[in-house]
């Protein structure tokens, strides 16, 4: 854990998942997930591909719907099967989202692209969504980029793009779905930087990353799924240097 960081174990959750139940037809893909993540907290979530990782981080963002259990984001519950339109609308406005394939509008400039969900949803005004806007590319050093095109940024300057989009409706929670995964092995620091700085500012985090160096300096806590369960969870100097179970001893040896 961050030596700085205060202790979250008596913090109320922001984020609380019981007997959290998902199926992809007749596949169930969670399998009664409890999981609680405090304010400021920042959670690691690790695991083989199909464990179940990506899906629970759609569900808690309402883009999939779960057949059993509660999810509760800042005191808001989301219903079994996304409830109403509104319920939903609310609940994005509270959880921000970071995919792996970046998908900006090509169309935009890559300031309009982070104006354009606040302009459009929240209805600020143009010239309130042009200051934030700006503020956030600098706070992920892309400061000069208001005007450029997103086709004239590398990977790695698209992925902090859109980092700031998802912060531009001022997040509760910010979700990081294997957010370097298809990035050039060189381009992935620029953008974990961005990411520790965040959580430095005391933003809470849930991520999904095979990054164990990033986990291990970054995280609060380490979980680890396999098979559509909690595995393991811990501080991850204890979780991935003393793993209690076979399953993730295979898996940190298969990342070696």
């Amino acid at each position: 854990m961050p030596a700085d960081r205060t202790d979250l174990s008596e913090v109320p959750a922001l984020v609380r998942i019981r007997g959290l139940h998902q199926y992809h037809g007749h596949h169930e893909v969670l399998k009664g997930i409890d999981l609680d993540v405090a304010p400021g907290e920042v959670i690691a979530l690790i695991g083989c591909s199909g464990s179940g990782k990506s899906t629970l981080l759609r569900c808690v963002n309402g883009l999939e719907a779960f057949q059993a259990g509660t999810l509760t984001v800042h005191g808001q519950l989301l219903s079994l099967r996304h409830g109403s339109a509104e319920t939903l609308r609310r609940l994005r406005q509270q959880v921000g989202m970071v995919f792996p394939n970046v998908n900006l509008f090509s169309h935009l400039t890559v300031g309009r692209n982070v104006m354009l969900a606040p302009s459009l949803v929240q209805r600020r005004g143009a010239r309130a969504c042009e200051v934030q806007a700006r503020e956030l590319l600098g706070r992920v050093g892309l400061a000069d980029k208001f005007d450029a095109w997103p086709d004239q940024l590398s990977g790695g300057q698209q992925q902090r793009v859109a980092i700031a989009r998802a912060l531009a409706m001022q997040p509760a929670v910010l979700l990081c779905d294997e957010i370097t995964s298809a990035l050039d092995p060189a381009l992935v620091g620029e953008v974990l930087r961005v990411v520790e700085q965040l959580a430095g500012e005391g933003m809470t985090l849930l991520m999904v990353t095979h990054e164990m160096g990033f986990a291990r300096k970054v995280a609060d806590r380490v979980v680890f799924m396999h098979a559509g369960r909690i595995h393991e969870a811990g501080p991850p100097e204890q979780l991935l240097s003393a793993p209690k179970t076979r399953e993730l001893q295979q898996f940190l040896a298969a990342l070696h």
